[in-house]
C-alpha cells in the first residue's frame, strides 16, 4: 500500500526518506527492536533525529514503513498470487516462498520485531491492519475466489477461515519455534486444507455415484 499522502511542512524529503527506511531497516537487524533508537537510525540515515520525529511518531512507525518499502517496492495494487490453473501446486509455491522468506534474516528479524512493535502500540497495530494486513489477506482471498470461479472450490466457502487455515499454521510454527516449518510440511498442509479432514459417509460416497 502507499503512504499516506503529505501536505505542506510536513512533506518529506524522498532522499531522506530512504536513508531513514534504509537505516531503520538494517539497523533492526543487527540490533533488534529493543535496542533501536530514534538517534541510531538519524545518526546511521545521516538526518537530525527531529527530522524523524516530525515525521514519524515512533521507532515503531518507522520500522512499518521501512518494512513495506522494503518488501512491496513498487508493486502496490499490482501484486498479487500466482493463478496457473493448479490451485494446489499454487499454494505451495506461495507458502514455499514464505517458508524461505522467513528462513532470510534480512527479511525475518525486521517482521519479527514489527510484531512486537504492534503488540505493544495500539495506534501502530491499526495501522498495520490498515496497510499490511488487510491487503495480503485480501489478495490470498482474491486467488481462492478464482479457484471457486473455475470450480476448484465451493461456492459457499467462507474465505477468511480458509485462509487461515492455509496460512496461520505456517505463522504460528515460526513465531512459536523460532523458525518456519519444512517444505514437506508445506505440502502437507496444503493437501490437508485442501482434502479436508474426514472420509465422506457412506452415503454420500452412494449419493455421489
Amino acid at each position: 500500500m502507499p503512504p499516506r499522502p503529505e501536505t505542506g511542512h510536513s512533506r518529506r524529503n524522498p532522499a531522506s526518506r530512504k536513508a531513514i527506511l534504509d537505516a531503520a531497516f538494517g539497523l533492526v537487524t543487527e540490533v533488534g527492536y529493543s535496542k533501536l533508537g530514534i538517534e541510531a537510525i538519524a545518526a546511521r540515515a545521516g538526518v537530525g533525529k527531529q527530522t524523524i520525529y516530525r515525521w514519524w511518531p515512533s521507532k515503531g512507525a518507522v520500522l512499518l514503513d521501512a518494512y513495506l518499502a522494503h518488501t512491496q517496492g513498487d508493486a502496490g495494487d499490482e501484486a498479487a498470487l500466482p493463478d496457473t490453473g493448479d490451485l494446489r501446486a499454487d499454494l505451495v509455491a506461495v507458502l514455499q516462498a514464505t517458508v524461505a522468506e522467513l528462513r532470510d534474516p534480512t527479511f525475518a528479524v525486521p517482521l519479527r520485531a514489527l510484531t512486537v512493535a504492534v503488540l505493544e502500540d495500539p495506534e501502530l497495530a491499526a495501522e498495520y491492519e490498515h496497510r499490511l494486513d488487510a491487503p495480503m489477506r485480501e489478495m490470498k482471498k482474491a486467488r481462492l475466489r478464482a479457484a471457486q470461479s473455475a470450480g476448484q472450490l465451493p461456492d459457499d466457502l467462507d474465505l477468511d477461515v480458509a485462509v487461515d487455515m492455509l496460512f496461520a499454521p505456517v505463522a504460528q510454527k515460526w513465531s512459536t519455534a523460532g523458525e518456519p516449518p519444512s517444505d514437506d510440511y508445506v505440502r502437507t498442509l496444503v493437501e490437508t486444507v485442501l482434502s479436508g479432514l474426514t472420509r465422506p459417509s457412506e452415503g454420500d460416497r452412494s449419493a455421489d455415484l
